[in-house]
């Protein structure tokens, strides 16, 4: 299986050389030739490449380039950021055809972006009852379960047979999202049950759809967050989840598909967070300027350039004692590298056990708890080796090393309590957790670690 992706990634290169070759020599029909080689992801990739390479003029040539029908499966694929440059340069009417000829809620995500203008000029082609179906989707709050969705489902009658059921969705499969899962609604179309196409090609013609179907779906409201919505997908492995208002009426479905996208949002989103990195705005590392490289780091920079002057502070009212017994200050980074460790390697675990629903706020003592029994082994297994090393191999006091040692234990497992509950408390308040897990904790830890170690050091040194 490797070798295979390996040997595919190695034609795509490969291919990728060529069309960069038929550029420089401006031979762009033998470069789109070379690109219609691929499926349309391949496709959408190497004109990204070749952005890059070259500039978006020249990608904007070979994609209106390409065949009308593949086109509009290239433009879907793309980032939003490239749809937009692209409509921003190709001719309205070029504009409005991929618009109408894409997915629904691709159109949507593409509509949402686009200056008010556009729109308007988009939408006064469109027919009265798509327009006012598309004005409705672009209401919903973004990031929400109505911004995602689509109005492209498959609705049964629950008096229906299975034949009749199965006739109903041939006749209208194709314009459909989905066909494997079917819901059934009532007159005043809301949603009474959903039903599988597997159940509904196994069962007897002349079953009825109210026998087969599950009558307690599971679903999502039109203002449930996307991060809620994809818990769902986690928890249940669905392939589609019906989105319903207030009076449980059917509005539209969110697909997996659609899910995959907002799971990389959020977990490239809790990375950056994680990292102090405050806003990519979702864009590829190449893709972004270094100015806005700059404005997505310095930020927490500056702010944990300041928490340092608190941890330069600590070391100073200390200077006096460590003056006294040098070789305390040997130890100090491994200290604080300990306790950092022990905070990071806590907050993750939480913050993904907060991720998949195992960990509830609820469960704020019970993770206290289990925290000091392992910081404590934790810290005792660490301090026993550092023991033996600071005694043997660098012949300091027995004092000094008992004075390391505690530290240690007592860094580890405040660490590991702080690293733990951070993250609940961030939840609490309605801050983000990932937050909490990078160097905010980094910056929190050394100050207790320093502090810890030199009160240790004046009540075990006498200084």
């Amino acid at each position: 299986m490797e070798n295979a992706l390996f040997d595919m990634d190695i034609a795509y290169r490969e291919s990728l050389e060529k069309i960069f070759e038929y550029i420089e020599q401006k031979k762009y029909f033998r470069s789109r030739d070379e690109l219609l080689k691929h499926n349309e992801v391949e496709i959408a990739e190497m004109l990204v490449d070749i952005r890059r390479r070259f500039d978006l003029q020249r990608m904007v040539v070979l994609f209106r380039a390409l065949p009308k029908d593949i086109s509009v499966d290239v433009f879907a694929e793309l980032d939003n950021d490239d749809r937009i440059d692209i409509i921003n340069i190709i001719t309205d009417p070029e504009v409005k055809y991929i618009i109408n000829e894409l997915d629904f809620d691709d159109m949507i995500d593409v509509l949402e972006d686009l200056p008010a203008n556009i729109v308007d000029k988009i939408l006064d082609k469109t027919p009265k009852s798509e327009r006012k179906l598309i004005n409705n989707f672009l209401k919903y709050k973004e990031d929400s379960a109505g911004s995602l969705m689509t109005p492209e489902y498959i609705n049964l009658r629950k008096n229906w047979t299975i034949e009749e059921a199965l006739k109903h969705i041939k006749e209208v499969g194709l314009d459909s999202e989905t066909i494997y899962t079917n819901y059934v609604l009532d007159g005043g179309r809301k949603l009474i049950g959903v039903i599988s196409l597997r159940t509904l090609v196994v069962s007897p013609d002349n079953a009825i759809v109210s026998d087969l179907m599950h009558d307690d779906p599971v679903v999502c409201h039109v203002d449930d967050d996307q991060e809620e919505v994809s818990d769902l997908f986690t928890r249940y492995g669905y392939l589609a989840i019906p989105v319903v208002d207030n009076e449980f009426r059917l509005v539209g479905i969110v697909t997996v598909d659609d899910i995959l996208d907002v799971i990389e949002e959020e977990t490239t989103e809790d990375i950056e967070r994680m990292g102090g990195v405050i806003d990519s705005a979702n864009k590829d590392y190449l893709d972004m300027s270094v100015t806005h490289h700059v404005k997505a780091r310095l930020p927490w920079l500056m702010l944990l350039m300041f928490s340092y002057f608190i941890t330069g502070g600590i070391i100073d009212s200390f200077q006096e004692a460590l003056s006294k017994v040098i070789s305390l200050v040997i130890y100090m980074p491994m200290l604080m590298g300990t306790g950092g460790n022990s905070g990071s390697q806590s907050s993750t675990l939480v913050i993904r056990g907060m991720a998949t629903g195992e960990i509830e706020l609820g469960d704020v003592f019970k993770v206290i708890w289990k925290e000091i029994r392992v910081s404590i082994i934790v810290g005792l297994c660490l301090s026993f080796i550092n023991f033996f090393r600071i005694v043997y191999l660098d012949h300091n006091p027995p004092m000094v090393a008992l004075t390391v040692c505690i530290s240690m234990v007592f860094i580890v497992t405040i660490a590991k309590i702080i690293g733990a509950t951070l993250p609940m408390f961030a939840k609490k308040i309605g801050m983000d957790p990932a937050l909490m897990a990078g160097p905010m904790m980094a910056s929190l830890t050394d100050m207790i670690s320093l502090t810890t170690y030199f009160i240790m050091a004046g009540l075990l040194l006498n200084i």
